[in-house]
């Protein structure tokens, strides 16, 4: 593998942001939370992603936020931002104006609520590649966008375009997966977007994760990866059980609320989210709490 991908092969964190209860970005919070998550030996970090509410913050605050991560990670991992959405010119044009210096790389998610065909949605990537000086990861996740880059579109852009080097695929459709890896090319990344599926997606050859849960175990989801990268399938199998029930948990009442509720019980930033979300309910708080209590004594 090239030293181009490698660097995003292994664990990265779609990371939070952080909220106060004024609504304000909590920048202290933040720089804790990528502290944290470096400290624990995440490979590289991917901020902006739906984990970070991205939908939910401004031109501006947007700005402000990869200007403070690329400063606070100073250059310790490889930052990836999210840039994707469902007007293609929007896109282009973000990519452009977006202060990207010190940044490494793009998370562009497919086109969501119009529902493209699939040859728009190989045009929508072909303006992002060309755009994009920076190497572009595909983001499939029709459980949250209503589309799915199928595995011939996947494979055409990856041959096409080499600036477009990976897909986070979150499409939970495992014979799709299985397509793009037997079909890719050298070098393109397949990552898992769902942390419940890493484990069988790293038996099959995938590349790592980009982990929700790694927010708040940083440490854990970080070996799981490397043991299973490395084939020893039986070690990385006694974390991914040791962490999926939390896995669940944390999606039981809808993603980022749950991890949310996770880093307020470790200290890490305050359960806060933006409208249109809510804080999850007592009833996952509950069993979050339960859960972790497990996972710090095991």
């Amino acid at each position: 593998m090239n030293n181009e991908n490698v660097r995003f092969r292994g664990t990265g964190v779609a990371i939070v942001t952080p909220f106060k209860a004024s609504d304000a970005i909590d920048f202290d919070a933040y720089e804790r939370m990528i502290n944290h998550v470096i400290g624990g030996g995440v490979d590289y970090i991917v901020a902006l992603g739906t984990t970070g509410e991205a939908p939910t913050l401004s031109t501006q605050e947007k700005t402000a936020f990869v200007e403070f991560t690329v400063e606070k990670i100073g250059g310790r991992v490889p930052l990836v931002v999210g840039i994707g959405g469902n007007n293609t010119s929007e896109v282009v044009h973000a990519i452009h104006s977006m202060p990207l210096k010190g940044v490494d790389g793009i998370l562009s998610v497919s086109p969501y609520y119009n529902k493209p065909q699939q040859e728009g949605i190989y045009r929508h990537f072909k303006a992002i590649a060309e755009a994009s000086s920076l190497p572009v990861i595909l983001y499939t996740v029709p459980g949250r966008t209503g589309g799915n880059i199928a595995s011939v579109t996947t494979i055409r852009l990856a041959c096409d375009f080499p600036n477009i080097i990976g897909i986070k695929e979150a499409s939970g459709n495992l014979d799709q997966i299985y397509q793009v890896l037997k079909q890719r090319p050298e070098n393109f990344l397949v990552i898992s977007g769902d942390d419940g599926l890493t484990l069988p997606m790293l038996a099959a050859g995938a590349d790592g994760v980009i982990s929700v849960i790694a927010n708040a175990y940083p440490k854990e989801v970080y070996s799981m990866v490397r043991h299973g990268l490395k084939g020893d399938f039986t070690k990385a199998r006694k974390i991914h059980f040791q962490l999926i029930d939390m896995i669940h948990a944390l999606f039981a009442d809808g993603s980022p609320g749950g991890i949310k509720a996770l880093l307020e019980l470790k200290g890490l930033c305050q359960n806060i989210v933006r409208l249109p979300l809510v804080p999850v309910n007592q009833t996952t708080r509950d069993m979050i709490r339960s859960l972790a209590n497990q996972i710090d004594t095991l």
